[in-house]
């Protein structure tokens, strides 16, 4: 088998649970609606609206992967430490019960980067954090910088990531097996889109286990990427 019918195979596979789901309580409600008490049938809808979302996340990360290889950068100077204050503030409204605790570097780095594509470097790499972790718990954000780079450090304190999944969290379709994933739903892509947004600016991301959950860090280098790759440049 192929790569690429390797991969039609898995993503036929992710789309048909959410939408075998959503058939599966439609017909129930169609079929039985006069049996169903009211509680029945706002949770069958609650049920629909979730894997409905589910299956819109799914294929907007199966777009970004798509065309992530033929998409141009627009790559602009930005201020790292305003970007993650934004993101921070759009995750908080959904996970409204986990404390953030900013760290962010007083001298505010100026990178050069692709704004939309850094934002969704920083939402799936959050939002990771969150998702993996318990309601209430702390997500640690803080950048620091030296004379080359600017890092992103992201902590979290889940239950860590098995040392057999450490070679595979970044690669299509890979999830993690461990009580927490089992309870959340998910693609397995946002990793890989995150990596490889990352790396097409010229950074890197990697993580370590600590003696209570997981950190992230994202690395980007303080010069203009425009020479080391092709991208569309706005001043």
């Amino acid at each position: 088998m192929t790569n690429q019918d390797d991969f039609i195979s898995t993503v036929s596979h992710e789309l048909r649970t959410p939408l075998t789901s959503i058939r599966g309580f439609a017909q129930t409600m169609l079929s039985s609606w006069d049996k169903l008490d009211d509680n029945s049938k706002k949770k069958f809808l609650e049920i629909i609206e979730q894997q409905s979302n589910r299956l819109i996340h799914l294929v907007e990360n199966i777009l970004s992967v798509t065309k992530m290889s033929n998409e141009n950068l627009v790559i602009k100077k930005i201020s790292l430490n305003g970007v993650i204050t934004n993101v921070v503030q759009i995750i908080k409204q959904k996970y409204s019960t986990h404390k953030f605790n900013l760290s962010l570097d007083k001298s505010n780095p100026e990178i050069y980067v692709d704004m939309e594509k850094l934002q969704q470097i920083l939402i799936n790499v959050i939002e990771n954090a969150c998702k993996y972790s318990d309601e209430g718990s702390g997500v640690n954000i803080k950048t620091v910088s030296d004379n080359d780079n600017v890092y992103i450090l992201v902590r979290d304190e889940g239950i860590g990531i098995n040392e057999e999944y450490a070679e595979k969290i970044f690669e299509k379709f890979s999830r993690i097996d461990n009580p927490l994933t089992r309870k959340t739903q998910g693609s397995g892509l946002g990793l890989f889109i995150t990596k490889s947004l990352t790396e097409k600016m010229n950074g890197k991301i990697s993580f370590k286990n600590l003696e209570k959950g997981t950190e992230f860090e994202i690395k980007f280098p303080l010069y203009n990427i425009e020479e080391h790759a092709k991208c569309s440049v706005k001043h």
